[in-house]
Parts: C-alpha cells; structure tokens; sequence
C-alpha cells in the first residue's frame, strides 16, 4: 500500500511540473517568434502605396521574417527627410534623380537599397490631340521640383518643343537653361501636389505617371507625347530609399527582393495599366548614368 502511495505521489508531483512549465515553455515560444520577425516601417505615396501594402500581405514576406507597416505620406520631401532622419526604415516613391536632387540640397542623406520599376513621364492636354497641334505661346505646366523639372524640360526637348544647353544637368536643370523656344511657350512651374487639379486650366501638362493615375490618366492610352523606357531615360529608374549608411543592411535588402515576386509584378500589370515596368539592376547600373 505505501508503495502504492509512493508512485501515485511521485505521478502527481510529476504532473504538476509538467503542467506550470507549459505556460513558460509556450511564451518563451512566442517570444522566439517576435525574436525571428523584423518589422520595417515604409513610408510610400499613391500607387506605391498600394503596392507595398500587398507586398506585406505575402506569404514570401512572412517567411522572410518581416512585418511591413506603409504609411502615407502626401508630401515627398517629408518622406525623404523621415527617412534620413531614420523616423521611417524606407521610402518608396521617387526616382533616382530625385534621390540625387534631394541629396544636393540636403543636409541629411538618403541611399538607395534596391531599384523597383520605371515609368514613363508624359504630356498631357484637354486641348490638343498632338504636341504638333500646341499653338504659339501656349502655357504648359511642369512640376516645380528640381528632379522633375529637369525631367519635364528634358520630355519637352525630346517632343521638338523647346531646345536646352548643351551641358544641362538632367537632375537640376531649371528653365532658365532653356535657349531656344520657337512658339514662345509659356513654361508654368507648379507643385505636383495640385497638378491634376489643374490640367484643364492649362493648354498642357507634364505629369509623372504615378500624379497621372491620381488623375484617373493612362501614360500608354492619354498622353500626347511620352517617355521611351531605354537606356536614356535610366535615370528615371524609382527606388527603395533608406537613411544613408543604411544601404546595406541585409533586412533592408531583403525587402528591395520583395519587389520583384511574381506575384507583385502581376498585382501591378492587373492594377496599373502596363505603366509600371519593372527594373531588377544593381543600384551601379545607375551610378553609370551620372
């Protein structure tokens, strides 16, 4: 009987370890799991914002070991301030001329992870079919920011509307380095941030394709002239952007791959339009186009 009582006192003694160990065994588990998921912070505008919401919501993200949270910002050198002053881990939004633009008249710098897509700029008109059809001292508004007006001004070249200094700089070239303008065009700079609003009241506009889509605009289908997509327009490549120093953080990186999944780039043809074409180089291939 005492042994009777032995073993079944033993069994008991056994059973109550067993029991007050699993909570501590199942939190020590949970917190491996935290231990193991990185949580990056994206700080993205418009379409890009949509896109990297669903880059969050993939299995290949949650294998990676990351939790993606993308805020909207409305204002793009906020974002590219919030991430020097590393507020945000990354920004996805801008091109890399805009990121040199940036650099050149900031204190604080920003550097490239990874590059995502392209996309064309293109001229846009309620008025007129063609850039031919354009009269004479026509208005025609550009963006009022150094990246994109050097970008804008260099489309207006290409179009055969204005002519541009042989040695203008295509991140920072301004208006004044416009030397000849046969039909008298009436350049407008304005923010990007109203430019839409605005087309009606213009004879034309210049939009990036991503203020275009706001706008309910095709770059492909609505634009009376465009952007090629070719070696000449490699500065125009957007990018994943992070607080310099930054660049080569392997969990940053991680997240440039994320970019280029199948099923982002399908999300993004059914979504987009065929407006955003995706470009997976090394950020050297545009160091070269300097």
């Amino acid at each position: 009987m005492n042994k009777i009582f032995s073993l079944l006192l033993s069994f008991s003694v056994v059973l109550l370890a067993a029991c007050s160990k699993a909570p501590e065994d199942k939190a020590a588990h949970s917190a491996a799991d935290t231990a193991e998921t990185k949580k990056i912070v994206i700080a993205s505008s418009g379409s890009d914002t949509d896109v990297w919401k669903f880059i969050a919501t993939l299995p290949e993200t949650k294998a990676a070991g990351l939790d993606l949270e993308v805020k909207n910002f409305n204002d793009y050198v906020a974002m590219n301030n919030a991430t020097a002053n590393k507020e945000v881990d990354l920004n996805a939004f801008q091109s890399y001329n805009y990121m040199q633009a940036y650099n050149a008249e900031s204190k604080d710098k920003v550097a490239a992870v990874s590059t995502t897509y392209i996309e064309p700029m293109g001229i846009y008109s309620d008025k007129f079919k063609d850039v031919a059809s354009i009269p004479a001292k026509a208005t025609i508004a550009i963006p009022n920011d150094a990246a994109n007006e050097a970008r804008a001004l260099s489309l207006l070249q290409t179009a055969g509307l204005i002519k541009l200094k042989a040695d203008f700089n295509p991140i920072q070239g301004t208006t004044r380095d416009v030397i000849e303008n046969p039909k008298q065009l009436q350049l407008k700079t304005i923010p990007m941030a109203t430019a839409v609003r605005v087309k009606g009241d213009v004879d034309a506009i210049v939009l990036g394709n991503t203020l275009a889509m706001e706008g309910g605009l095709n770059a492909l289908k609505d634009s009376i002239f465009r952007e090629s997509i070719d070696q000449s327009t490699k500065l125009y490549v957007n990018l994943l952007v992070t607080a310099a120093g930054r660049e080569n953080d392997p969990q940053l990186i991680k997240v440039g791959t994320l970019y280029h999944l199948p099923a982002v780039k399908k999300y993004v043809d059914e979504h987009f339009g065929g407006t955003k074409l995706d470009v997976n180089k090394p950020i050297e291939y545009l160091n070269a186009a300097e």
